[in-house]
């Protein structure tokens, strides 16, 4: 049993995954706070353009 727990204590495999997971977390709160920025801006457009079609 002691065996099988130094291998799995000195395994990193799994360390890569849970990186790759921060990153793609950090980049969707990125990808988030930038659309909230904008979507009022892009809104107003759209609507404008909408007006302008009718």
């Amino acid at each position: 049993m002691r065996p099988l727990v130094f291998r799995f204590l000195r395994d990193q495999s799994g360390a890569t995954a849970i990186e790759y997971c921060l990153i793609a977390t950090g980049i969707a709160f990125a990808i988030i706070a930038t659309v909230q920025g904008i979507g009022p801006q892009l809104s107003t457009k759209f609507t404008a353009v909408n007006n302008s079609l009718k």
